[in-house]
């Protein structure tokens, strides 16, 4: 009998300002425009099967998860990958950031398990990795899950997503409609966020009013951030944008966003971290901590994590990841 082995790993994606492109029938078009920070942190997947009845049983080794989410994307694969039919599979799954709080989670989950599958009956790393964006991002977009986060985890770092859409697409997967692009310097970030699950991004995705005031806001930012060459140079510009947007959008007065800030805020205040930025991460009720310079080191995390636990929230201390 024949067994099978595989594994994916994927970081995180916060998303911090974004347009709703929705308008195709066709999900492979639809995503957005936008920017945000691709971050270590995120899931990692471990396919193992054996020949026999297909199917799929889900196991979380960490934070509970969206079985359902494995299941779609084996689904979706069984058309392009048919060798992943006739096999009983397991998936061992282990998150490292909450889900619903804005942190691409369930994109994070959909690419690494997509990759574990396909590398576990033995398909190219490079093939097997564009095929899990591909599929990633219709499984994403079919649920309602996400827009662009696949598309920015193709780009990887600090990541602007200048054309909507699945990041590749087609027999060849040479590309897609999709186009984003990224750098990276590793910058320190911490992540914190209330207990409990924020609202369903669909809540707002689904929503026509949100939809077009979010869209406006993200359009009027990504006029200036589309512009120019996109390095380290520009990383207080999108701090700037970032934070115009969560206010033009009226995200940030919605499920009281703005008070998380102010404690976020505080936290860092107290902990001494000086020449630091709160950004509202979209679409949980989470906030990112960055420092002003993206060279920094990065000492003041453990400190401003203690600070977020004394005033009720959690924290966790992450980078801004490589580029894909």
């Amino acid at each position: 009998m024949h067994r099978y082995l595989g594994r994916g790993r994927c970081g995180g994606h916060i998303t911090l300002l974004f347009t709703v492109s929705d308008e195709s029938d066709d999900l492979i078009r639809q995503g957005s425009l936008g920017a945000g920070l691709c971050v270590d942190d995120g899931v990692e997947v471990v396919a193992y099967g054996e020949d026999g009845e297909f199917g799929l049983t889900v196991t979380f080794e960490s934070i509970e998860g969206d079985s359902e989410l494995y299941e779609a994307v084996l689904d979706a694969l069984v058309a392009e990958v048919p060798e992943v039919l006739d096999v009983a599979w397991g998936l061992s799954v282990t998150i490292s950031l909450p889900p619903a709080q804005g942190f691409g989670v369930s994109a994070s989950g959909a690419v690494a398990s997509a990759m574990a599958f396909q590398r576990a009956v033995g398909l190219p790393y490079e093939e097997s990795l564009r095929r899990a964006y591909s599929v990633a991002h219709w499984v994403e977009r079919s649920r309602s899950t996400g827009l662009g986060d696949v598309t920015a985890l193709a780009a990887g770092g600090v990541e602007r997503r200048m054309e909507a859409g699945s990041p590749y697409h087609g027999s060849d997967l040479r590309n897609g409609p999709g186009r984003a692009e990224g750098w990276s310097l590793g910058t320190p970030v911490v992540l914190a966020w209330r207990s409990g699950s924020g609202k369903h991004t669909s809540v707002y995705i689904d929503d026509s009013n949100w939809k077009r005031v979010i869209s406006e806001a993200g359009s009027r930012q990504m006029e200036t951030l589309s512009k120019g060459d996109w390095t380290a140079e520009r990383w207080a510009d999108l701090i700037e944008s970032a934070s115009s947007f969560s206010h033009d959008s009226g995200l940030f007065e919605d499920s009281s966003r703005n008070e998380l800030v102010t404690m976020a805020e505080a936290a860092a205040a107290s902990a001494g971290a000086e020449d630091v930025e709160v950004m509202l991460c979209m679409l949980g009720e989470s906030v990112a901590i960055v420092p002003v310079d993206p060279t920094n080191g990065g000492e003041w995390i453990e400190d401003v994590i203690t600070e977020l636990d004394n005033i009720g929230l959690k924290g966790l201390g992450t980078r801004v990841g490589k580029l894909s």
